[in-house]
């Protein structure tokens, strides 16, 4: 709609708009129906049979134990040690072999995700089988739903290696070690299970766009002071720091390497306090020595129920998929900063932080650099003492100040 007139259109809904993905969730719900009973006929067996090789070896095993505690008694150290040796060997057989027929014929599944315009399918079959699913996927997008699948994106990807999905690397674990559980028998505990995993550069990717990492000679990370936050207050750049911290650790939380976002934290630490140090023409050293609170950076500042502390977040990198709350934006969104500092906030209170003076038009007075004041007359010392180059006046104040007559 143009102008209050409907233009029909041949290229699709906008990139990026508000109501993109809830017209792809309406459209591509004839996909989702498509897809879920294609599923139901393409599955079949309730569970893989037996592998013979694994169960004549476990057999072996039995056999083998069985005999031991019969003749254990009589035989000698040298037969003892033997026959240990012996039923070693057949454990560690038996470990090289999966108990299930991975390639039963008469076993599939397919599961399939959507979110908005993407999605992904899981497959347990063969390759042949895959390339049939995406053909007959593509056959019905281009028929029914006149929408075109991209080549480049649509993968077949064997499951021991990394499939790309929402932000996620997305792999099949082939993990051989096994674990004691709870009844005392050992077992692959985490083998052919589905892993979620932190892709390494999409954490590095995200430094560099928030401006917060150079990567210098020999791929070396070095974190660098964002220009572009030195003019917010201290608390707005504390916040927004916490803020991208741990907006980007619940994103990724329900990965099982979720731990390796410490080293972003890290780097964003020290990004922050040469932010800070280069607001104040400072060292790091003397930063993190004037922040420092109990051991940790904190920022003091007042509210309406009395001074308060902010401090660095300490978020715990560690895999958790709970939901404790159902609630949105607990976290500081980091737009609320970008787009509207404590500046336009103090201006929208309309009182005046000289005279105390409500409900009046405000101008802001600013000076360039707080070294630059003397601190000889009183709003001088106000805004030396609040660390702010700005302070929000009344007409009046604003007028008496630029003719030497407020104080």
């Amino acid at each position: 709609v143009e102008e209050w007139t409907f233009h029909k259109t041949y290229s699709g809904t906008p990139q990026g708009g508000i109501i993109s993905p809830l017209l792809s969730n309406i459209y591509l719900h004839e996909l989702d129906k498509y897809v879920e009973q294609y599923a139901l006929d393409y599955n079949k067996g309730k569970k893989r049979r037996h592998n013979l090789i694994y169960h004549n070896v476990a057999s072996k095993i039995n056999h083998s134990k069985s005999k031991n505690k019969r003749d254990w008694e009589r035989l000698t150290e040298e037969e003892k040690a033997e026959r240990l040796r012996k039923l070693k060997a057949l454990y560690k057989e038996l470990q090289s072999h999966e108990s299930k027929d991975l390639f039963d014929p008469n076993y599939r599944r397919m599961k399939y995700v959507r979110y908005a315009d993407d999605f992904i399918i899981g497959v347990i079959g063969s390759n042949k089988e895959a390339e049939q699913i995406k053909k007959d996927l593509t056959d019905y997008l281009a028929d029914k739903l006149k929408l075109e699948l991209s080549a480049e994106k649509t993968l077949i990807t064997h499951s021991k290696t990394n499939a790309r999905f929402l932000g996620y690397d997305i792999r099949v674990a082939r993990d051989w070690q096994r674990m004691k559980m709870s009844n005392g028998t050992k077992k692959r505990k985490f083998n052919y299970q589905t892993k979620l995993f932190v892709p390494h550069e999409k954490y590095i990717k995200k430094l560099i766009n928030l401006g917060a990492l150079k990567i210098g000679s020999n791929n070396g990370w070095k974190p660098v002071h964002r220009p572009y936050l030195v003019h917010n207050d201290d608390l707005e750049i504390l916040r927004t720091y916490n803020a991208e911290i741990e907006g980007l650790y619940h994103y990724f939380r329900l990965a099982s390497n979720v731990h390796v976002l410490q080293s972003f934290r890290q780097t964003m630490k020290y990004s922050m306090i040469k932010t800070y140090a280069s607001k104040y023409k400072s060292t790091v050293s003397k930063i993190i020595t004037e922040f420092s609170i109990n051991g940790k950076f904190g920022i003091h500042y007042k509210t309406k129920d009395g001074p308060k502390i902010a401090f660095f977040t300490e978020q715990r990198m560690e895999k958790n998929s709970e939901i404790n709350k159902q609630s949105v934006d607990i976290i500081e969104n980091t737009l609320l900063y970008g787009g509207r500092t404590s500046l336009i906030e103090r201006l929208l209170a309309e009182k005046c932080e000289w005279c105390g003076a409500e409900n009046v038009p405000l101008e802001m007075h600013h000076v360039n650099k707080l070294k630059d004041l003397k601190g000889k007359k009183r709003w001088e010392q106000t805004m030396i003492a609040r660390n702010r180059k700005t302070i929000a006046m009344c007409v009046k104040c604003h007028h008496d100040l630029h003719n030497g007559k407020l104080d």
